[in-house]
């Protein structure tokens, strides 16, 4: 999808059609958007703006930087571009497509907070490693980057994203959340204060030292300033990566994706630690964190999948949960024993059915998980399960009383890099 100019100024919001040869080089980023200049009241412009995280907490951008600045001491910045998220590919496609966009907001970070220490961190695979890597030969050579950054492959797992995680990994300890606080930005990498932001997080801030708070505030709502990147997939017949405006209609930002294929079930929104939306809520809602928040959904990290008419929602989740549960940091009692077991229970519920019994204890675990790990892993597995026996209430009457539906024995359509099985 190619993003319009902003209406006034003309000049271009954060995603261009993406190019069809290669990332789009130093001098034709020059050439669109000039170099960067870091001004002394750029961190009040970033407050203006509105901007907030893209990773899935969408905390705002410029508290996150005054927290790193408050510790007073030297700080590291970290650009996390991990898309430990299954279904999303957006990060990916900015740090392929356009690296520098990414790195100008990283040298913006490290400016802002007086960083001496910059990492950069990448999906797996060759395509984002190859992008990356390019853009930072260029930027040296082109005296680009005060502070030299350090280039790394995401770490496996999904919890290994989170921002502590990160931290604990780049100061050479497992890729393991840990209790907060101390945030990292109070001790994060090697001990120090250390400001993480999200691949599309620092494009964003790259456009608005720019082009500034106004300008990024003339799209979207008072309160959802901007626009945002989702991946949508699905029941469409064009999938993708989209750059959206807050505010817009639901419906209409499926319609982006060239309309919906035949009769849908329902949308997943936010990711696999997101929830389930009814398809008859979706043409009610706006597309905003706090409007998919109240209906029970997330933005999350920028996920909508359209689940097609013939599939089973109870079976989709199972298979999510039975995944969420095979990808925990293994170190408190909510992952280790409450996802599997929670992954269990729902997969009694979509194989074999028969028993009330079965859906009283899913709720029961996904209540027991909730709030109680060191990061929000078992969180959003509990949310999704609780937002699945809401949504399809109707399946879980027909699993209960005539055993499960012809379609939960049908392959998934959910994007998973692997299939666990239950209780891994």
């Amino acid at each position: 999808m190619t993003a319009e100019p902003s209406p006034s100024t003309g000049l271009p919001r954060l995603l261009a059609a993406p190019p069809t040869t290669g990332a789009v080089g130093l001098t034709e980023h020059l050439r669109r958007h000039g170099r960067l200049s870091v001004r002394s009241d750029t961190l009040d412009e970033v407050g203006y703006s509105g901007l907030t995280g893209c990773g899935g907490a969408r905390f705002p951008t410029a508290a996150k930087i005054s927290a790193v600045l408050k510790a007073d001491k030297r700080a590291v910045v970290v650009g996390n571009g991990c898309e430990g998220e299954p279904a999303s590919h957006k990060d990916r496609l900015l740090l392929t497509a356009f690296p520098h966009l990414v790195l100008d907001g990283l040298a913006a970070a490290a400016a802002l907070v007086r960083a001496d220490q910059a990492h950069l961190v990448v999906p797996g695979g060759l395509d984002a490693w190859a992008a990356a890597s390019d853009a930072l030969a260029e930027r040296r050579l082109a005296g680009l980057d005060p502070v030299k950054v350090q280039l790394h492959a995401a770490p496996e797992g999904y919890t290994a994203s989170q921002d502590s995680a990160l931290c604990q990994w780049l100061s050479g300890a497992p890729a393991k959340p840990r209790t907060v606080p101390p945030y990292p930005a109070v001790r994060g990498v090697g001990r120090r204060p250390t400001l993480v932001q999200n691949a599309e997080t620092l494009a964003h801030l790259a456009l608005i030292v720019r082009y500034g708070a106004d300008w990024f505030r003339e799209l979207g709502t008072e309160h959802a300033p901007g626009t945002t990147l989702a991946t949508i997939g699905g029941a469409v017949p064009q999938p993708g990566v989209y750059e959206i405006e807050f505010g817009a209609p639901l419906a209409e930002v499926i319609a982006g994706a060239g309309g919906q294929v035949g009769p849908t079930q329902a949308l997943l929104s936010g990711g696999y630690l997101g929830g389930w939306l009814a398809a008859d809520v979706v043409s009610r809602l706006t597309c905003t964190p706090r409007d998919l928040s109240h209906a029970g959904g997330a933005l999350g990290a920028g996920v909508l999948f359209v689940l097609p008419h013939g599939t089973c929602g109870l079976a989709e989740t199972a298979r999510v949960l039975r995944y969420m549960a095979s990808q925990t940091a293994g170190q408190c009692g909510p992952c280790v024993r409450g996802l599997p077991a929670l992954a269990d229970a729902f997969s009694d519920l979509a194989a074999h059915g028969r028993d009330p019994r079965t859906r009283m204890r899913v709720e029961y675990l996904a209540e027991i998980v909730a709030g109680r790990g060191a990061c929000h892993h078992p969180d959003g597995s509990a949310n999704l399960a609780h937002s699945a026996l809401r949504v399809f209430a109707g399946d879980v009457r027909q699993h209960e009383t005539r055993g499960p539906c012809d379609a939960s024995r049908r392959p998934g359509v959910l994007p998973l890099p692997a299939e666990p099985t239950a209780g891994a």
